[in-house]
């Protein structure tokens, strides 16, 4: 008598489940969530641009408006971040709330606010660069390489 391999009957299982498990899912509205990110994103940048025209109108050269602009941008994302606003927003909008620069400050400031029990050495200084770290790397290498490749060009 032919004793079955216990192997093979554990895969047949698994893929009898994994089918199961794909006919029931819910499959998300891609469509919806593109475009409720792209309205999301967009209306963050519009209050930035507002936010930049408004000090050029108070005559501050554009160099400085745009950098002020960035200034002020990260300070509400890290602020509203604080407060739990950006996670509100990050669960509704999705990538939309994580393109703009207040992206980049919600995921220092969570992670800062997430790693506070451990204490403000080891928890916050050491690990709030855990997620945007590695953003902050590419962005050096990029910009240098950038810059780089300009020296070389304009020579």
């Amino acid at each position: 008598m032919d004793v079955p391999d216990p192997n093979r009957l554990k895969k047949i299982e698994i893929e009898e489940y994994d089918g199961l498990v794909q006919r029931i899912k819910p499959k998300p509205p891609v469509l919806k969530n593109c475009v409720w990110a792209f309205t999301v994103g967009g209306l963050i940048c519009v209050f930035a641009q507002l936010i930049m025209n408004y000090l050029i109108s108070k005559g501050m050269p554009k160099i400085e408006a745009s950098s002020a602009t960035s200034v002020i941008m990260v300070f509400l994302g890290a602020l509203f971040t604080g407060i739990g606003i950006y996670d509100e927003l990050g669960k509704r909008a999705g990538a939309g709330s994580i393109v703009p620069i207040t992206g980049f400050a919600n995921s220092i400031v969570a992670a800062a606010l997430e790693f506070k029990r451990e204490g403000y050495i080891f928890g916050v200084g050491a690990r709030m660069f855990n997620i945007a770290g590695p953003t902050l790397v590419f962005g050096f290498i990029l910009s240098a390489l950038v810059g780089l490749i300009k020296v070389f060009l304009t020579k």
